[in-house]
């Protein structure tokens, strides 16, 4: 797999909304950061994930206009637009914002985020 079927396969996984399938894409070292939380470990993401998951009931997450800045044999990093909708409160929303995520291969050679920084547009 390279790095942008991984960035796929990531966005796949998180529309699972379990995490389990959401781990196997992040790296054990990953870092990161939400426009109201940092999270510095795997438990902190998986809390974050797990309460987004909570609050946005059926939540279809989706990345649109991926730009590839950096790539080489093990490290990628992209900037996209993220698009979310579902029902909170049982009512329909939606939103989007900025994207920047950091790929890096583990040490079996499969391609990992190690940071991923999201900021919601207002």
């Amino acid at each position: 797999m390279n790095y942008q079927d991984a960035l796929q396969q990531y966005i796949i996984a998180t529309n699972t909304h379990d995490f389990d399938q959401v781990k196997k894409y992040i790296h054990k070292d990953a870092t990161y950061w939400f426009s109201n939380k940092s999270c510095t470990n795997l438990l902190d993401i998986q809390q974050y994930f797990e309460n987004a998951w909570n609050l946005i009931q059926d939540e279809v997450y989706r990345a649109t206009n991926v730009n590839w800045l950096t790539t080489d044999e093990n490290s990628a990093s992209c900037t996209y637009q993220y698009h979310y909708e579902g029902y909170m409160n049982g009512k329909f929303v939606k939103g989007h914002g900025r994207a920047t995520n950091v790929f890096m291969k583990d040490a079996v050679g499969d391609w990992k985020v190690i940071h991923e920084h999201l900021s919601s547009h207002a």
